[in-house]
């Protein structure tokens, strides 16, 4: 499964690289999120999750993720080591907001996710495996946020 959503994700990066504009490399750095996402789909799909963003610069942010959408998509999941990439992050705080995403996902006992997404400058490619089982394609808004206090 994990080569599966290696797979899927090394398809959608390019959708992720030309959606994004344009971005002078030298005023960026990259940023990585260890995640953990559950949910639930059936044409309409949500999920909920948390995670920890760390920057090349040092900093770190604990994060709250939430899915919505749709498609040609059934299941339930949980994926618990989820690993994000994001590029063309100028500061932390550019992590934060809404992304439009093309995303699939496929799997019986385990689950296996991968996507790819931008900010405007911002690129996030997400892989992660889990349990439960899910197959489909959809479009979603995923939005990363502070978590509440």
């Amino acid at each position: 499964m994990k080569r599966k959503a290696l797979r899927i994700a090394l398809l959608l990066i390019p959708l992720a690289a030309t959606a994004a504009p344009a971005v002078h490399a030298a005023e960026t750095m990259k940023c990585t999120m260890k995640f953990t996402l559950s949910g639930w789909s059936a044409i309409y799909q949500t999920a909920d999750g948390r995670g920890t963003v760390t920057c090349a610069n040092g900093q770190s942010m604990d994060v709250h993720i939430s899915a919505k959408g749709g498609g040609l998509t059934v299941g339930k999941y949980k994926l618990d080591d989820g690993v994000g990439h994001f590029s063309g992050v100028a500061s932390i705080d550019d992590i934060l907001g809404g992304y439009a995403t093309a995303n699939a996902h496929v799997g019986a006992v385990g689950s296996s996710h991968a996507a790819a997404m931008t900010k405007g400058d911002v690129s996030l490619a997400l892989t992660g495996t889990g349990e439960g089982w899910n197959i489909g394609a959809g479009f979603e808004a995923f939005t990363i946020s502070k978590p509440k206090q």
